[in-house]
């Protein structure tokens, strides 16, 4: 009876301090004056390409460390979460990726890797998330330009792309897709659901 307990209260104390770092995760980033405010965006402003189940596209694109990344390198290897982000240096973009660093042992237990894509330049993209401390890929789709936001249907009209997360399995078929109100942040309990899908 008294371990019951315990494994109760641990429970307990356990989801309460998931939520508290998911919490702190969204505000590592502080605001300031190197952070552009882009205002009230059309929440979405493309048509997807992709549906679940559909055979992701393979891409090569170049990362900040300097090395090229395409995802076929990952298959039968890694089940793989494209993160699509509109722009450097805006406020909500700046907040979501390292919010992803206080999951990585979901990511790790989920034999999974995030690759994170913008439209950006590679100077412009090393200058943002130098100061960030991620432990992910971040990858240039600057040119041609959004030509991968493009194929997975995600490029704006405006010529950034959308925030938009999606889930692809060792075998390279797509098992989820978030095309997100570009206003907002995917919450992150939703992708830790479905990379825990991927274990099942």
């Amino acid at each position: 009876m008294y371990i019951g307990k315990m494994c109760r209260f641990s429970l307990i104390v356990g989801i309460f301090l998931i939520f508290f770092y998911l919490s702190m995760a969204y505000a590592i980033s502080e605001p300031c004056d190197n952070i552009h405010p882009p205002g009230k965006l059309k929440p979405i402003d493309s048509v997807l390409r992709l549906k679940v189940g559909d055979k992701a596209p393979d891409f090569t694109l170049p990362t900040v460390s300097g090395e090229k990344i395409s995802l076929n390198q990952y298959l039968g290897k890694k089940n793989v979460v494209l993160s699509f982000e509109p722009a450097a240096w805006t406020p909500l973009c700046s907040d979501q990726w390292p919010g992803y660093n206080i999951i990585k042992n979901i990511f790790d237990r989920c034999d999974s890797i995030l690759l994170g894509i913008t439209v950006d330049n590679l100077p412009s993209l090393y200058a943002w998330t130098h100061q960030m401390g991620l432990w992910f890929p971040v990858l240039s789709d600057f040119w041609p330009h959004g030509a991968v936001a493009e194929k997975y249907g995600v490029l704006r009209s405006d010529g950034v792309s959308e925030r938009a997360l999606f889930v692809i399995d060792k075998m390279g078929i797509v098992r989820y897709i978030d095309v997100h109100d570009i206003n907002k942040r995917p919450p992150l309990e939703d992708l830790v659901n479905e990379l825990e899908k991927l274990n099942r």
